[in-house]
């Protein structure tokens, strides 16, 4: 509910919130980093003694179990808007709840692999912006390789080069094991003749 009046030559604004996430978005909250996340999620599990159970394998398939379910929410919805208006509160909390299960398995599958998460996705965003200059990919949803096109054919010039130079090698190598094979195939057959005139 909003309510406006006049005070002053100022409008104010006084608004009432239900207690639930449905409030103005306004970015994550300061204070609260992947790393003392990780940490948090470290000391959870050492104190229930689950470190055994939290191998990466066990912990990528409790994420991608969570994935499903956040996909649930979306599920014959069609496309949703931005800022998921169409959202009732409770809808809002609850898809809150499942995005926090996805980031938590994720930066605890991340700690169980002994990748620093936050490094990689840095160094991830750095190279998508490589790969995605702004200047050509603006407005556009075509894959990096579209702005790529000279670079990757260089690319595809230069391997096709060390094929065509590595070929002469690769098939002597092959004569070689060819030659090899048949001469054990011929000692093979040449003992089971032996073999055979001896025992007759």
């Amino acid at each position: 509910e909003v309510q406006w009046r006049k005070a002053e030559g100022l409008v104010t604004c006084r608004k009432t919130y239900s207690q639930s996430m449905a409030t103005i978005y306004k970015g994550f909250k300061q204070g609260v980093s992947l790393e003392d996340l990780r940490e948090r999620l470290r000391k959870f599990a050492e104190d229930r003694d689950w470190n055994q159970f939290h191998t990466p394998r066990n912990v990528l398939l409790a994420l991608v179990g969570e994935v499903g379910e956040l996909s649930e929410i979306f599920q014959w919805r069609g496309e949703v808007r931005p800022g998921i208006p169409e959202f009732k509160d409770e809808e809002k909390v609850h898809l809150g709840e499942e995005l926090s299960d996805v980031l938590l398995y994720l930066i605890r599958l991340a700690d169980r692999c002994n990748i620093d998460l936050a490094q990689a996705a840095l160094k991830k965003l750095e190279k998508n912006a490589k790969k995605y200059p702004a200047d050509l990919s603006k407005g556009k949803s075509d894959k990096y390789t579209a702005y790529n096109k000279e670079e990757n054919k260089a690319d595809g010039n230069e391997a096709r080069a060390t094929l065509k130079a590595e070929a002469p090698n690769t098939i002597k190598t092959a004569h070689t094991s060819y030659g090899q094979l048949l001469v054990v195939a011929f000692a093979a057959f040449i003992y089971v003749v032996i073999y055979l005139a001896v025992e007759h």
